[in-house]
């Protein structure tokens, strides 16, 4: 991680191949989010340090994302601690160099690369909120998803007011590990989804289930499993979760709707491409699929430009 640290305010130094407005692009797809705001080129967003609210102001600029801290001076451990969640939100420890030659020779990435260059996956990288969004969006428009995640937090989570705003945290395993399917059931969660919730939120709480014991698997496949082995999840959520919280660039959520969509735009098709087809597609795509799945996400917002 490449940081300095000015006490009143730190700097981050990414990769080159690096693009803070392409990130915000992304960050900004949905006026629903309520775990950060979007304001004239700076990303708001609380984060928790042991017992402390720290609320960040992200900016970008002379090749650095700048964080400033609007509420009060912090620790130099806890600037380290806020500096390394940034350094993986943003996925900054992913070379992308080699992200770039694969797409420049493919044809379905080669203009994205170009388009989009710079973007990097914007991970989750708490596993339990990883999880619970994951499920949250199971079978669901992306509309509605969000209007779940904006009651659920905004319910179970910690707020801090600041210049008349709320900003959230995401519920804690502990917290919901505490409530009734009942409890999620009053927010419109389906009777399935609040206990596939409430488990994983027991699983954590008991230890059974955390983010190391998952980056122990060195292998695509036992990780895979092992995130299958959960009572909810299914292979595209073990996918999703691998992509966006544990870093696996090979991971590949290949019946995602969205990636559908966006291959079917961005190829003219007349429909959807089929499972196999989009195994044909991805051929070159080894060890970046990920990458190519974000990316291809990504155009899905430029269809109305």
């Amino acid at each position: 991680m490449n940081w300095i640290d000015h006490e009143s305010y730190i700097e981050i130094y990414p990769p080159e191949e690096f693009n803070f407005e392409e990130c915000l692009i992304f960050l900004g797809r949905s006026s629903l989010e309520v775990l950060y705001q979007i304001k004239e080129g700076s990303v708001y967003k609380l984060i928790k340090v042991k017992e402390s609210l720290i609320l960040c102001k992200i900016g970008f600029s002379n090749d650095a994302i700048k964080v400033e801290f609007p509420l009060s001076p912090l620790s130099i451990h806890s600037r380290k601690i806020v500096a390394e969640y940034i350094w993986e939100w943003f996925d900054l420890d992913q070379d992308l160099g080699e992200f770039y030659q694969v797409a420049r020779q493919d044809k379905v990435l080669k203009k994205l690369a170009h388009k989009y260059y710079g973007l990097r996956i914007m991970c989750i990288p708490d596993l339990f909120e990883a999880l619970v969004w994951a499920i949250m969006g199971q079978q669901i428009n992306l509309t509605f998803a969000y209007t779940l995640k904006k009651r659920f937090v905004e319910l179970f989570g910690e707020g801090l007011t600041f210049e008349g705003e709320t900003f959230w945290l995401f519920p804690t395993f502990e917290k919901i590990a505490s409530i009734s399917v009942d409890d999620l059931r009053k927010l419109q969660f389906t009777s399935r989804k609040a206990e596939y919730i409430i488990g994983i939120a027991k699983a954590m709480e008991n230890g059974e289930l955390t983010k190391d014991l998952l980056l122990q698997k060195k292998e695509y496949q036992q990780m895979q499993k092992s995130l299958m082995m959960i009572r909810g999840i299914g292979a595209w959520t073990a996918d999703y979760v691998m992509m966006k919280c544990l870093h696996v660039a090979s991971s590949f959520p290949v019946a995602d709707v969205g990636l559908h969509n966006a291959l079917k735009n961005l190829l003219g098709l007349e429909k959807k491409p089929t499972i196999e087809e989009i195994k044909e597609y991805a051929v070159n795509w080894e060890g970046w699929q990920a990458y190519a799945t974000f990316y291809l996400w990504r155009s899905l917002y430029d269809k109305t430009t």
